[in-house]
Order: structure tokens, then sequence, then C-alpha cells
């Protein structure tokens, strides 16, 4: 792309003002976002009594997580300042109080950078452990995939905590990189967090977001382009328990923002539900702004709800200002376990209990396959299976006249 043609879309990019609700206006100034009341759109589904204080005024200097990267040769890991310069290379402004308080006050920052050419053998390992949830804890990270490298990095969250956090992925020009977040808290564990990602030319990003475990968890995922070609896959995977009223609440808001022609965009999330109090969210918003020709997108989330009491909200959104695409379109399902496969299978010889738990493993495996990471594939699936045989005698309760 020419500088002169760089510089067009730039120009018209800043012409391009979008009014909508699904967008509200970014400021650095925490003063600019008031303390939410929930009746704001992008606060609607959220629990804001079970935050603990995140989306206000919660002091967020706790000493309650440790990280770990265990990263090939090559990887760079820094700590930084505040003012470094590549603290908002990814073009990521706060939307909410939350992200504009952690942009000021983490008290964690660091980058996680592979260089430019490099394709790495062996994906860069983060470790995000909680040690409690007395206060909470902020952190701000920055990975960076320079141009023309390939690579995997997997940030894995356990442990009890409370925490909001920032992650800014920035992709250079014909790269190739993966982020994996797995989320398998311990039960009273609450995050906010964000996520954004700046996808260059020809560039190719693919986020899986993996959530189990945890009290709250609330997902703020975003992407834009910052030149032709660029191609973006959010993939996403979330199981959600409940009892006696007081269940997981998951809810994730993914934003695609298509501001560069001739790229692409492919959004999959699916999700299981059991037990009474479960809540599942899914907000999925595309934008395809005047300059974005010729660009491919998709977004697609699916609902499986294993018992009753529990409760998935799902919400595709497309807002589009040229006709000149190539493909959009976007679904949403949301259905409960289905008793003709489970008929299927019991009438070939195969036990009630383990007829579930191969239905379940069906709608996620075709998934999991895609994350491409083996050793990831075969964790989910192990996961996966330890929630099953954790509830699923209580989730299915053998009806009356039914063979035990």
């Amino acid at each position: 792309m020419t500088d002169a043609a760089r510089e067009s879309v730039e120009s018209a990019l800043e012409l391009s003002k979008v009014e909508s609700h699904l967008h509200p206006e970014g400021s650095f100034d925490v003063a600019e976002h008031p303390v939410p009341t929930g009746r704001e759109e992008i606060w609607r589904f959220t629990p804001l009594k079970r935050l603990r204080d995140l989306h206000a005024d919660a002091d967020l200097s706790a000493d309650t997580i440790v990280t770990e990267v265990q990263a090939p040769e090559g990887v760079t890991i820094e700590q930084l300042e505040v003012g470094d310069p590549r603290l908002g290379s990814s073009g990521f402004v706060p939307v909410d109080r939350v992200s504009a308080r952690v942009w000021h006050q983490a008290t964690e920052r660091y980058a996680v950078t592979v260089p430019k050419e490099t394709e790495l053998d062996a994906p860069v390992f983060v470790d995000v452990t909680g040690t409690g949830t007395q206060g909470a804890a902020s952190s701000h990270v920055v990975v960076t995939a320079e141009p023309f490298s390939k690579a995997t990095v997997v940030f894995r969250f356990t442990g009890s905590a409370t925490l909001a956090d920032l992650t800014e992925v920035v992709v250079g020009d014909g790269a190739q990189l993966t982020v994996v977040s797995i989320d398998d808290w311990a039960d009273d564990a609450v995050r906010l967090g964000h996520r954004h990602v700046r996808v260059g030319r020809d560039a190719t990003f693919k986020h899986v977001d993996v959530s189990f475990g945890g009290d709250v968890l609330r997902h703020d995922s975003t992407a834009e382009y910052s030149g032709p070609g660029g191609s973006v896959e959010m993939l996403g995977l979330y199981f959600a328990d409940g009892e006696e009223g007081r269940g997981q609440h998951i809810e994730h808001r993914l934003f695609v923002d298509h501001a560069a022609p001739n790229t692409r965009s492919n959004v999959v999330y699916k999700g299981a539900l059991q037990g009474e109090g479960a809540h599942t969210v899914w907000i999925g918003n595309v934008l395809i702004r005047k300059v974005a020709e010729g660009i491919e997108t998709y977004e697609e989330n699916r609902n499986l709800v294993l018992t009753d009491g529990c409760q998935a909200d799902s919400v595709p959104n497309l807002e589009i200002e040229t006709g000149e695409i190539a493909g959009a379109g976007h679904a949403s399902a949301t259905g409960r376990f289905d008793d003709e496969q489970l008929f299927y299978l019991r009438s070939r010889g195969i036990e009630e209990d383990e007829a579930r738990r191969l239905v379940v493993h069906g709608f996620f495996n075709d998934l999991i396959r895609r994350i491409a990471v083996p050793q990831i594939e075969e964790q989910l699936t192990r996961t996966v299976e330890a929630e099953l045989a954790k509830n699923v005698l209580k989730a299915f309760p053998v009806a009356a006249g039914e063979d035990a």
C-alpha cells in the first residue's frame, strides 16, 4: 500500500464518525466515563453488584496476582513504565470507566515481543495465578508480532482474584499470530478483561477465548485493521454452571471494525449452560465502514442449554456503510439438549450418562480442533469432561419411569 493510499484511508476514517449506541465515545480521561448504573446499553446484562466495585472506584493496587512467562528463544519480555510508546501502539482508546482506570492505574505493565521474521517452534505461555480476592489487581500487557513473524501466545488464568486487565495486540504486516486466553479460575474469581488488536496489511490473527471458571467474567474484545488484506478469526468456548440461584455469569462482547478494504473476519462462539442461575451473554458487533470495500465477514453464536433455570442472551449486530462487499452475515441459536440425538445413541446400546457426554463433546469438539495448538486442545477436552463428570448426574436427573 503506497503512502498516498494509506493517507487516503486514514483521511476517510477521520471523516467517517459512526453515530451508534453500540460504540461509546472513547476517552483516556476517567472523568469522561461515569460510573455505570446498568441502564447503559453496554452494561445492561452485567450484574454490577457482583463486580466488587471494579466498574466504579475500587482500589486497583492489590498484589494478588503472580505472572510467569515461559518463552522460546528470541522472544523478549520487558517491564514497561508509564509513558512507554508501546502502550497504546494498538490504537486502543478506553470506551468505559474500567479500561480507562486500568490504563492509568495498572500496577503491572509488560510487553511480549516476537521479532521480525521470527517463526516460533513453541508457544509463549503466560500464566497468571490469583492468590486471593482481598482487594483488586490490575495489569496491562502489550503483545507484538513484528512484520512477517509467526507465533502463538497462550494466557492461562487460574486461582482466586479480583482482576481488571487490558491486553493490547499488534500484528505487523504479513505476520501470523494466535492468542489463546483460558479462564479456568476458582469459583470466587471476578475478572473484567479488555483486549484490543490492530491487524496489519495481509496479516492473520486468531483469537481463542475459553471461559470455564469464576463467579463473574466479562471480556471485551475488539479488532481493527491498519491496512488491506488483514484477516481476523475469533473462536470462543464457554461453560457456565449454577446452583440454587447463584450461577456463573460469563459475558463476551466483541467488536470487529472493518476500517480497511479487502479484509476478512470470522467469529464463532459456542457455550453450554447448566444449573440454576447460570447466565451467559454474547454480544457480537461488526462495523463495515464506507472505505471497507470488498470485505467478507461472518459471526455465529451457538448455545446449548442443558437444564432448566439458566439463561443465554445472544445479540449479533451488523452495521454496514457500503454495499460494495463480498459478503456479510450472522447467526445465533440457543437450544435445549437434543433428545433425538440422545435416543439415537441409547438405541445403539450406549448408556444414558455416556450418551449425554458424547453429545456435549460433539457440540464443542469441532471448535476445539480449530484451535490448532495440540496441548491446548487436549487440555480443553479434559476440562469439558471434568465439567460434565462434576455435574452431569445433577444436571440430567433420570425422569420417573425411565431406567436408572
